[in-house]
């Protein structure tokens, strides 16, 4: 019931819901006329032809990719009210295992656009006051501004919501009323709404692959987009972006406008965004244009961090701390990925300082991003049975498009992208390792029936010459039967050194395919001493495990299923409950020839990782005053493979 009403209220049109999805879902595309035509320009003089054809490629972008695909399709990939690859992932995952690498590349090429899109954004709009102080070196100033976006992070993003949504509500009105204001100086312009100008440019400009590269630079924050339908609800968004569309083809065409009353001259470090503005206007303009960029920044910088949530739940991200900085739905701050963007950014500004030399980076990680999605969503609209035609309709137009600005963007690689490369493949590389290391231990678990250990486990309970470890011992189990359990849980209970207890709990948590889920079941393997924990938790939940199972406790307590009352004289003379201890046991994998090389390189990774990570007990939100770590080999070298010579 949680869920559906969450996804109701969320997706529930209201004046609220459209101001925070302006200021929120649409900074990163929002900003896009400050570079876009920039960068379709270049260093050439300026053709007809060109800025046509370029104006006529951005429009059917933005109509084709970010309308029709993400607007219309895949915000129907709705799962409880939440969006983004992984949410979409969580929803097709059961159809393919090979799923999860899609997922895996869209994730760390997404997480990698959220280190470029606050330096090329910010900078675009804080260069623009070359034109007031010529010569003013303006990469300090951006420095600061992304190291103070950074900074307010942990303060939430429902707070910056509010603020930002009237403000973006202010850019996109004037970047409207701007382009608008200059169609009269070439009505011709109108022309780039026939695709004709768009197929023309493509097979007659000479450098149409570094024209689809720049021209794919319109779309880069549709993916944001479709990250952040939980915070506002699918419905806002697609209300809002009528507006926020209609006002980005104005200021698009205002700039084509005024670019063809300049045929023949040769822009140079000129931005056309900037001089379509009044020169009174200018200041004003560039103080409204680095505040949409913090916001554009801001977007990715909280799609990152439920990106990074649901991988930790996914078990595809090492665990780490997750904070819920306000009581709103779905605000949350990962301080490890604030860092890793910080760095990211300081990196990109590092290597390329300007703006124009930074769309050489831009993009070709967002578009690998939409690449991913295209084939998760194929998945989606065959298990909601859409008739097979039009998803082979679907994808093969989708193919086309994004694999025709993959080939644009590839261009980019040896100008800049190589860095993109190396950022997403060192995040994709940590996605890897830890998700094919768990695989890799997973093969060593051996789980054996508990059902003949149940007479075993109880006369232990009951063993007085066995001293007592704790009034209540609970383990976590991954055994997925309620008839299976972990060997190495009987050998920390029984042989390693005998564990006597009143009740022995088994906790097994389920991450769930729907994001809110909360639900729990419970099996008394033996009554009143083994009893069994089933949690079913949604994959955005919080797995507060000691905050959960004390509340399964109290109502069992309640319904007088179970009796904690200790079974010390003088406690139970007095009704005192007894103690609560968790034993986590660590699992090290012993140096074995059962593994090949590169599993091993991929365990060895795994461990530093595991380093820099929550430990399991952070990890599940045990408290650690009543959990015991126990270290234990998950295999065992065979003896079979030692040679001994025995002398008498």
């Amino acid at each position: 019931m949680a869920d559906n009403s969450h996804h109701n209220s969320i997706n529930k049109v209201s004046f609220a819901g459209l101001l925070i999805s302006l200021g929120i879902v649409f900074g990163d595309i929002g900003t896009s006329p400050l570079y876009v035509f920039k960068a379709i320009m270049g260093q050439g003089a300026i053709q007809k032809d060109l800025v046509l054809g370029g104006l006529s490629c951005v429009f059917w972008t933005l109509t084709l990719q970010t309308t029709v695909k993400y607007v219309w399709i895949t915000l129907r990939a709705d799962n409880k009210g939440e969006g983004g690859i992984l949410s979409l992932y969580s929803l097709v995952r059961k159809r393919a295992p090979w799923l999860i690498f899609p997922a895996m590349i869209g994730a760390a090429t997404l997480l990698a656009d959220g280190m470029i899109t606050p330096a090329i954004t910010i900078s675009s709009a804080i260069e623009g006051l070359d034109l007031k102080f010529p010569g003013l070196p303006t990469v300090p100033i951006v420095v600061t501004i992304i190291s103070l976006l950074f900074i307010i992070q942990r303060f939430g993003t429902s707070v910056v919501g509010k603020v930002f949504g009237p403000l973006m509500t202010i850019w996109f009105s004037i970047i409207g009323i701007i382009g608008l204001s200059h169609l009269h100086l070439a009505p011709e312009v109108m022309k780039a709404i026939n695709p004709y100008y768009a197929f023309h440019i493509l097979i007659t400009y000479p450098h149409s692959l570094l024209l689809i590269g720049a021209v794919f630079l319109c779309t880069t924050g549709a993916e944001a987009l479709y990250s952040d339908m939980g915070h506002c609800g699918k419905n806002n968004i697609r209300i809002s972006w009528i507006y926020v569309k209609i006002t980005l083809i104005l200021n698009y065409f205002g700039q084509g406008a005024w670019l063809l009353t300049q045929e023949g001259r040769v822009l140079g470090g000129e931005n056309p965004f900037y001089s379509i503005m009044p020169d009174w206007f200018i200041g004003y303009g560039i103080a409204i244009a680095t505040i949409a960029a913090v916001i554009a920044s801001q977007a990715m910088i909280s799609g990152s961090y439920t990106l990074i949530s649901e991988a930790v739940r996914l078990n595809i991200w090492p665990k780490v701390a997750i904070r819920y900085p306000s009581e709103h739905k779905g605000q949350l701050y990962v301080p490890s990925i604030n860092l890793i963007l910080w760095v990211g950014c300081m990196i990109v500004i590092w290597v390329f300082e300007e703006s124009s030399r930074m769309d050489a980076a831009y993009g070709l990680a967002i578009n690998l991003t939409v690449l991913m999605t295209t084939i998760l969503m194929g998945y989606f609209l065959a298990m909601k049975k859409v008739n097979r035609v039009l998803i082979a309709v679907f994808l093969v137009a989708y193919f086309v498009i994004e694999l025709t600005f993959l080939i644009g963007n590839g261009v980019k690689i040896a100008h800049g992208g190589w860095l993109t490369l190396m950022l997403a493949t060192a995040l994709f590389g940590t996605m890897y390792c830890w998700y094919t290391a768990r695989k890799i231990k997973n093969r060593f678990v051996n789980f054996i029936n508990i059902n003949k250990y149940y007479p075993i486990i109880s006369e232990l309970s009951e063993d007085k010459s066995v001293p007592p470890y704790a009034s209540h011992l609970v383990y976590l189990t991954s055994a997925n039967f309620k008839s299976e359990i972990e060997a190495k849980i009987i050998y920390s209970i029984i042989n390693k050194k005998p564990k006597r207890a009143d009740v022995y709990w088994l906790v097994h948590v389920d991450v769930m395919d729907h994001p809110h889920t909360k639900e729990y079941s419970i099996d008394q393997l033996i009554p009143g001493k083994l009893i069994r924990v089933d949690f079913k938790l949604g994959f955005r939940e919080e797995q507060r495990i000691s905050l959960l199972f004390r509340k399964v406790v109290e109502e069992m307590v309640k319904k007088g299923e179970i009796d904690i009352t200790s079974q010390y004289d003088t406690l139970r003379k007095h009704n005192i409950p007894g103690d609560f201890k968790f034993v986590v046991l660590e699992k090290v994998l012993s140096k074995t020839n059962q593994m090949t090389w590169i599993e091993k390189v991929i365990m060895d990774i795994y461990g530093y990782l595991k380093k820099m990570s929550l430990s399991e007990e952070k990890g599940f939100g045990l408290d650690s005053s009543f959990v015991t770590i126990e270290r234990v080999p998950l295999n065992f070298p065979q003896t079979s493979e030692v040679h001994l010579i025995r002398k008498d």
